[in-house]
């Protein structure tokens, strides 16, 4: 559990650092690159020990299965909290086969 809550964390983080800056457009690029790396920066605090935490669990392949479904969910909040934008039916769909592939990807 550890390691799924340190790469939720993660991944708030790198959802911000990655399209955060699109709320302030009119700011200089340099800036939102700056600020954008200072962002990812806190990220890697948490997901570098998420990993080394998760991989005594996980599989390699289930690890990153696992912070691509919780990279989803991050922005699906994210999307609609903070840039204002809709999730679409077929936004939806897409998300549904990504979790059908998360069932095959943890099958024994």
């Amino acid at each position: 559990m550890t390691a799924i809550v340190l790469l939720t964390l993660s991944n708030i983080f790198m959802t911000f650092a990655w399209y955060g800056h699109l709320k302030f457009r009119g700011s200089p690029l340099w800036l939102a690159i700056l600020v954008s790396w200072l962002i990812a920066s806190v990220e890697y605090c948490f997901q570098v020990p998420a990993n080394r935490i998760g991989y005594s669990t996980f599989s390699l392949v289930q690890l990153k299965t696992i912070q691509e479904v919780i990279t989803l969910v991050v922005f699906c909040f994210f999307s609609v909290l903070v840039m204002k934008e809709g999730i679409r039916w077929n936004h939806l769909v897409g998300f549904a086969c990504m979790v059908c592939a998360v069932l095959f990807i943890f099958k024994k």
